[in-house]
């Protein structure tokens, strides 16, 4: 079975082209980060991001086919938060451990340069949730993959995956298998 792949029209993709600036260097030495701020800075902008990446959380007739949108630390809730707000949803944050106040499930996955874990609260979804996923950057697509096995274990079934942008040279697209993918721009 074949991924289904929405892309954005190509004029949405120029704005955030446009918009997003790399950062050489940083966090640390033949990294360029993806600085998203002058993206969030301009209202309209914002606005047309958040709402392209909330048509994924609804079907072809406008009505909207998921209860929770799940956003990952730190820049996903950034988007994630109002994608919820524009489906008229709850919104449910992963997070690094020790930052969730409440009883947590963990994941644990690899990095190209060590381990991370992500945390979900255990009462974060209820069994039969449809939960898209918001992130800001589909890279090596660890932190996707990990979220998405949080998401199931919490009884949550996944509708999809909705990114900013998606680092296309990184193996992302391999590492959520067949999950539904909604990318904005592509690098």
């Amino acid at each position: 079975m074949s991924r289904p792949v929405t892309t954005a029209p190509a004029d949405l993709s120029a704005l955030i082209d446009g918009l997003v600036r790399d950062v050489e260097d940083f966090p640390k030495a033949g990294v360029t980060f993806k600085d998203i701020t002058p993206l969030l800075d301009d209202h309209a902008a914002f606005t047309q991001v958040v709402q392209a990446l909330a048509a994924a959380g609804r079907d072809a007739s406008g009505q909207v086919v998921v209860d929770k949108v799940v956003g990952m630390e730190a820049r996903g809730f950034i988007l994630a938060a109002p994608v919820a707000l524009a489906l008229g949803v709850g919104f449910v944050p992963v997070r690094k451990p020790g930052k969730l106040p409440w009883e947590t499930r963990s994941v644990d996955y690899d990095l190209e340069y060590g381990q991370e874990t992500l945390q979900m609260h255990t009462d974060a979804l209820t069994e039969g949730d449809r939960v898209l996923v918001i992130d800001d950057v589909l890279a090596t697509g660890g932190t996707a993959a990990a979220t998405a096995t949080l998401v199931q274990q919490g009884g949550g079934v996944l509708h999809g995956l909705a990114v900013l942008m998606e680092l296309s040279f990184l193996p992302g697209r391999a590492a959520i298998g067949d999950l539904p993918l909604t990318v904005l721009h592509v690098v």
